[in-house]
Parts: structure tokens; C-alpha cells; sequence
């Protein structure tokens, strides 16, 4: 089993284009509401498939942001290192499950290639409330299914 680790993605669409529908607050997260983070996930997802840089940081907490700097930055970033999520071809999701720094919501996909890899979205709470993504481990599993 081969694993990569890396630390990338989002931050709230709702600061850049004014709408809450990616924001997920603390009683989302405390009362297990999974679908809340799925969506963030494939908020992202989307925003990668269109080739949106601005919105896929977006998605990305404020730790990751300062890391990256810059959405184009990211974007490459991404691009370059992990083809599983810029460009799954299929996604399922599997359980949330509570981490050290907060939920962290199991993705399983598909890559273009066609090989297998289980994502682990990690969560943290910001400032106001909100939840974004603070990082994805990726490991490459063979017979998985997505």
C-alpha cells in the first residue's frame, strides 16, 4: 500500500462569491451531519473539474490558505500531485469519523487511471463557526470501490 500525504484545499465559497451553501457550522459537525461535509468535498471537486483555482481555495482553511498563498499556486499544486481528486472518476463516500483536530469524512475514488485510493478529508473549525477542509491523505487501495 502505497501513501501520500498532503495538506491542500478550501475555504468557504460564501467569502468569495457572498452565498452560506458551503459553510457547515459546529452543530453540523456535532450532530454527525456527513452530507454537510460531502458537500464541501464536492464543492471542490466541482470547482477543480471547472478549472475555478479561486473557488477550489476557496474551500480551503485559513491554515492551508497561508500555506499555499495563492489559488493559482494551489491549483498547480494539486494538479501536479494529486490526480485522484482533481480528476476522480468516480467518488463515493464513506463514514465521518471524529480526528484529532476534528471530523474527518472518508472519500473513496476512482482516479483517472483507474486506480483505487481512499481520501481522508480532515476538518477544522474556523473563527466563525464555519468548517473547512485542513487537509487530505490520500492512500492508493487496491480493490476498493468507489
Amino acid at each position: 500500500m502505497r501513501f501520500i500525504g498532503f495538506f491542500c484545499l478550501w475555504v468557504l465559497a460564501a467569502v468569495v462569491f457572498g452565498t452560506a451553501g458551503s459553510s457547515v457550522s459546529a452543530q453540523d459537525a456535532s450532530s454527525g451531519n456527513g452530507p454537510a461535509f460531502q458537500k464541501i468535498i464536492k464543492g471542490q471537486m466541482n470547482a477543480f473539474a471547472r478549472g475555478d483555482a479561486v473557488q477550489a481555495f476557496s474551500f480551503a482553511s485559513r491554515d492551508l490558505q497561508h500555506r499555499f498563498q495563492t489559488p493559482d499556486f494551489f491549483m498547480q499544486m494539486v494538479r501536479q500531485g494529486y490526480q485522484p481528486v482533481y480528476r476522480p472518476r468516480d467518488v463515493s463516500f464513506g463514514a465521518l469519523k471524529p480526528g484529532p483536530q476534528g471530523p474527518v469524512q472518508e472519500v473513496y475514488v476512482i482516479g483517472p487511471d483507474g486506480e483505487t485510493w481512499l481520501a481522508l478529508y480532515s476538518f477544522e473549525q474556523q473563527e466563525d463557526g464555519t468548517w473547512k477542509i485542513s487537509g487530505c491523505y490520500l492512500t492508493k487501495s487496491p480493490g476498493l470501490s468507489a
